[in-house]
């Protein structure tokens, strides 16, 4: 079944229509025979319907040509799909109704009279450029419905090679974009997927014996037999990968279509795009990440990572043609990572829905290769269970997705993006994939360069990954060996944490049938009974802090600012009498001088305010951030103003009052997005209420920052019950937009 096969059968179906044509004495003029969708392609499979179409001029009337035409064809065995119109009405009908417009877009003469064939296929692309602004909307609307209702031909269990994401139809789709010059499409890559999926449905019509779309699971030896592929699981991948192929030219298309729509028709935009720049080395162009002038991907082994955390926490498209030219030029990471690319790592795991289609990007680009080499372990693996709606790597993504919307119920966010990149990692091996997993994950941590203590935990979260749900749904919560079970494997209310957010992300990205009203609550109250018996809470850091030896200048009542490189960055010391709003007012000196802050840590000593102050910028300098800091302390500069949240969107932030956790202080755990002012913010509000941070820890861990401030009142300790909930009210307020 090749091309060659379709030519064949498209020529005897012609043969066919043009005998019947001559066989009633079908007028050379004012009327014509014509083919159009499928047929009109010449892409007919055994078992396709001819879509035909008895054309005439307003004014010639058929007549008995319309009744007698029909017969010979259905005496012939065929199925014909078939329509009588004239010229008007056929515009009529494209104009009323888009799949009758997109089907008269492949119109091919049969018979009759070739000047009118010409002339309405003229007239429907002269239409269809004319109204495409108009139409295309409705257009992305039918196509995402057909999505939604039918799923991704690279994911499904039993996929859809027409109806499917990815499909025959969106291939045909993307042809319709191309006719209305508004957009292009990479032609090769589109007609060579498009071609190899037409010989995969000829060969799925020839072997079901019937017009059918859909690949049984029946159907995948014998296919990959006529694939000539080694087995079943071939036969899948070759399928699949064609499917992945067209989803990702259809959604990079689309996203085209709606920068064009969105710029008024007539506007002529600048000669060269404009370039906003996004990251070091990375820009916005035309709603797509693509490199900086000047960027150099040999020299820079975090540009492709920069690149796809901005992509995707901006929900842009990445530049195939970027991601492809860091697939051959970027210089590998070194192993263990730096600390800067496990955050970029995380930050794109974490973006959201806006992963899905980067990942797609890196996968059929290549540059997935540089940060995962162990994904092809999963690539397009389907899944034993009924219960997946996806392929393995798919449902990888899907439970990174589900886990960024509940990373404000952990500790540790980078770890649990970690873990839900990797739970799955061990299938398709012989072993329990659990098992087999554990080994692979701890390898992939520790080339990510987490600490020893992280690596265990991912490590522990990709073996019992399943326990909660597995535990939950056969054995007696009242039973004290069902809690010794999970406890004696998880070992700390931390990894319960993480354990129970990631359960349910799995659990969600499977299936809504996965994670029911039931089966939540049965997982939930398990955790709670086993964080009960671990002790509840996860560890906070400690409050010891070493003594610093205080330079004359600052027992003089002045400031000291001393800034010492690192490589990647600087550690910046900060010494100044100690008040109520130091700390908000040094943070709102690193945001406004757009300094990023990794990790603080604040205590006070001798009646002097120490911070050490961990940033990005291995450019910064000791005197602008004093200049800055002196006109933020003399009023010259208001930084609520420039510091102020932006609207609301994404999580909200989690204010936690952690009573356990001090005797001598109110300790008050936020976890919010990372952004300039965050911890200005935080603490401005305490100040206002004449709060005193005596201590505080703060650590931006992914996409979020966990930030702990111990909080006191400025001469009698720690906060009443009333004024810790004023205080949390308050921060909580402040970090809301909209809100004071």
């Amino acid at each position: 079944m090749t091309a060659a096969d379709r030519v064949r059968r498209t020529a005897e179906a012609d043969a066919l229509c043009q005998a019947a044509y001559a066989s009633c004495e079908g007028p050379d003029t004012g009327t014509a025979l014509v083919a159009v969708g499928g047929y009109g392609r010449g892409e007919l499979a055994p078992w396709s319907d001819l879509d035909v179409v008895l054309v005439s001029n307003d004014d010639v009337r058929p007549g008995e040509l319309a009744e007698r035409i029909w017969y010979p064809l259905w005496d012939s065995g065929s199925k014909v799909d078939h329509s009588v119109r004239t010229h008007s009405e056929v515009l009529a009908a494209a104009e009323g109704d888009l799949r009758v417009a997109l089907g008269m877009l492949d119109l091919r003469h049969l018979a009759g009279d070739p000047n009118l064939t010409l002339r309405l296929r003229t007239t429907m692309l002269a239409h269809w450029r004319r109204q495409a602004r108009e139409r295309l909307p409705e257009l992305h609307r039918m196509v995402r419905s057909r999505h939604e209702l039918i799923g991704e031909l690279a994911h499904v269990s039993v996929p859809d090679l027409k109806e499917a994401e990815g499909g025959l139809r969106d291939a045909t789709a993307l042809k319709a974009l191309v006719a209305t010059w508004l957009v292009d499409v990479p032609h090769v890559a589109l007609e060579s997927s498009r071609l190899a999926l037409l010989d995969v449905r000829d060969h799925v019509h020839d072997l079901a014996g019937r017009a059918t779309d859909r690949v049984a699971p029946e159907l995948w030896d014998e296919l990959a037999v006529r694939l000539e592929v080694p087995d079943a699981r071939a036969a899948q991948v070759h399928v699949r990968e064609i499917g992945r192929r067209i989803t990702h030219l259809s959604r990079l298309t689309w996203r085209r279509v709606e920068h064009v729509l969105a710029t008024p028709a007539g506007r002529r935009g600048p000669r060269r795009p404009p370039m906003v720049p996004v990251a070091e080395g990375v820009a916005l162009s035309n709603g797509e990440v693509v490199l900086d002038r000047g960027a150099r991907p040999a020299d820079d082994p975090l540009l492709l990572l920069r690149a796809t955390a901005a992509a995707a926490e901006n929900d842009a498209v990445l530049a195939p043609a970027t991601a492809a030219r860091l697939a051959r030029e970027a210089a590998p990471l070194p192993d263990p990572w730096p600390a800067e690319a496990r955050r970029l790592l995380v930050r794109l795991l974490a973006a959201g829905p806006g992963l899905l289609g980067t990942w797609e990007t890196l996968e059929e680009t290549g540059a997935l290769d540089l940060l995962l080499p162990e994904w092809e372990r999963i690539r397009l693996l389907p899944h034993a269970s009924p219960i997946h709606r996806f392929t393995v790597d798919r449902h990888v993504v899907e439970t990174c997705v589900e886990a960024a919307a509940l990373i404000r119920e952990v500790s540790r966010p980078d770890v649990l993006m970690v873990a839900a990149l990797l739970h799955d990692i061990g299938k398709g091996s012989l072993t329990e994939h659990s098992v087999a997993g554990e080994p692979i994950a701890r390898v992939v941590a520790v080339r990510m360069g987490f600490e020893p203590e992280a690596v265990d935990l991912v490590a522990t979260l990709v073996r019992w990954h399943l326990l909660l749900a597995e535990t939950a749904t056969t054995r007696d919560p009242d039973d004290p060996a069902t809690i010794e079970a999970v406890v004696s494997r998880i070992g700390t209310a931390e990894a319960l944490d993480l354990l129970t957010v990631l359960s349910e992300a799995d659990a969600r990205a499977a299936s809504p049938k996965a994670w029911s009203a039931w089966r939540a609550g049965l997982v939930k109250d398990l955790a709670r009974r086993a964080r009960a018996a671990l002790g509840a809470g996860h560890r906070l850091p400690p409050v010891t802090h070493e003594h610093v030896d205080l330079p004359p200048e600052v027992r003089a009542g002045g400031t000291s600012i001393v800034v010492d490189p690192t490589g990647d960055g600087a550690r910046v010391s900060v010494l100044a009498p100690d008040r109520v709003g130091l700390l908000a007012d040094l943070a709102a000196t690193f945001a406004l001088e757009r300094v990023g802050v990794r990790a603080a840590r604040a205590w006070s000593q001798d009646g002097c305010g120490i911070s050490v102050w961990e940033v990005a910028d291995d450019h910064v300098q000791a005197a602008l951030l004093r200049n800055r800091l002196d006109a933020i302390v003399e009023g010259r500069v208001d930084p609520a103003a420039r510091l102020a949240p932006r609207d609301a969107g994404g999580l909200p932030p989690a204010v936690e009052v952690r009573p356990e956790a001090s005797e001598q202080a109110t300790v008050i755990e936020v976890r919010a997005s990372d952004r300039p002012g965050v911890v200005h913010l935080v603490c401005a509000a305490l100040a206002r209420l004449d709060l005193a941070v005596r201590s505080a820890h703060v650590a931006t861990l992914g996409p979020q920052a966990v930030d702990v401030f111990y909080v006191q009142e400025p001469a009698a300790g720690a906060l009443t019950d009333g004024r810790a909930a004023e205080a949390a009210h308050a921060v909580r307020a402040a970090l809301t937009a909209g809100q004071p």
